[in-house]
């Protein structure tokens, strides 16, 4: 479930297959058996998320068993507190942040929906990283296995000053302390082994029980706090033209979906593997990091890795080995040839020539020869 940005979701990846943005996680979702999607949205995107489903016959998925539901949208300030209109006579609007999550499903009667439909355990992620393991068995069985009401995957960061929330304890409690409120020194730390004391970097992954998210809504709401956020908000000026600003002007309010985590009973962290696990699209092309061209290239390098481990040997264009890390431009697995279906039986002992696509055609070919 997540707040969608349809700019980011239907986003075409850069592949010569027309994946788009979305299709990363759908495509695998299909394999998953008794599985429900709940997809949060704003005001603004849910109509084009509907119709963009639609348009892909909701990429292999049964469409009864998703549901998409709208966060409430609350009105954008400027810096002294005055609402900001975006057209004549209509204030601006933004949506509440990712924790809004938590009054749309009581808005939505999602969680009776859940209920009725015998869902018990949930997995809450950013549809904005192209690396997320959708329903992960592993990531799940641990935090039932441990008996976990609420659960969130983290990396290692990779450097003390890296702009992310840190999981951690706050005498006692556990939850996510922002980048921005740890003190320059603390993030320095480091302990007996010479790693970061405080290293879990949150990655807006998460898993909780139903019954953990009922708690939530029936106990908790108000104890979310809120959390300003300085952003670019269009507006009109006093002559009625539209103007779109080229720095912050006013504030946004957003609650962040990982602040119920102080109100678990047992709350667990799992660590995974960044280049594995963790890309996420946050800036335009263009840009040195978080962009189209680096989450591509990450899934990219992914498919590569995947490829070798399996036992492929991927040559470049000129017919030279390429080392596991190479970046192929079209060295892309599509979801039956994912490691989750035994990729080895397709690919070991095989010499592939990038760029390389392997589709379902192409596996069925691998198979019979």
């Amino acid at each position: 479930m997540r707040g969608v940005s349809v700019q980011k979701s239907s986003r075409r990846r850069g592949f010569s297959s027309g994946k788009y943005y979305i299709l990363q996680t759908c495509s695998f979702l299909t394999v998953l058996l008794h599985l429900f999607r709940y997809i949060m949205t704003s005001e603004f995107t849910l109509a084009p998320t509907e119709k963009f489903f639609e348009e892909n016959n909701y990429f292999g998925l049964q469409p009864s068993n998703i549901v998409m539901f709208e966060q409430r949208m609350i009105p954008a300030v400027t810096f002294d507190g005055k609402v900001i209109l975006q057209g004549k006579g209509k204030i601006a609007m933004a949506p509440d942040g990712n924790g809004g999550l938590y009054q749309a499903l009581l808005d939505n009667k999602v969680l009776q929906d859940m209920k009725k439909r015998g869902v018990e355990y949930l997995h809450v992620y950013c549809v904005d990283n192209i690396l997320v393991k959708m329903a992960d068995p592993m990531f799940i069985g641990f935090c039932v296995s441990k008996g976990a009401d609420c659960g969130a995957k983290v990396v290692e960061k990779a450097y003390p000053a890296e702009p992310v929330g840190v999981v951690c304890r706050v005498r006692g409690v556990s939850q996510v302390v922002e980048y921005s409120e740890i003190k320059p020194e603390m993030t320095e730390l480091r302990g007996p082994g010479e790693e970061f004391v405080y290293s879990a970097g949150n990655i807006c992954n998460h898993f909780f029980t139903r019954t953990f998210l009922q708690d939530v809504t029936e106990k908790f709401m108000g104890q979310l706090k809120q959390h300003v956020a300085i952003k670019k908000v269009p507006f009109v000026d006093t002559w009625g033209n539209q103007v779109k600003p080229t720095k912050p002007n006013g504030i946004k309010m957003e609650k962040f979906v990982f602040d119920v985590f102080r109100f678990s009973r047992n709350f667990v962290a799992f660590e995974v593997v960044r280049e594995d696990e963790f890309s996420p699209l946050k800036n335009a092309d263009g840009a040195t990091k978080d962009s189209p061209i680096t989450a591509r290239n990450s899934l990219l390098a992914q498919h590569c890795r995947w490829a070798t481990s399996a036992g492929a040997t991927l040559l470049d264009e000129h017919d030279n080995p390429l080392p596991p890390s190479a970046r192929s431009d079209e060295n892309t697995v599509q979801p039956a040839g994912s490691e989750a279906h035994g990729l080895e039986q397709l690919l070991k002992g095989r010499t592939l020539t990038t760029p390389f696509i392997l589709d379902k055609k192409r596996a069925k070919e691998l198979h019979a020869q």
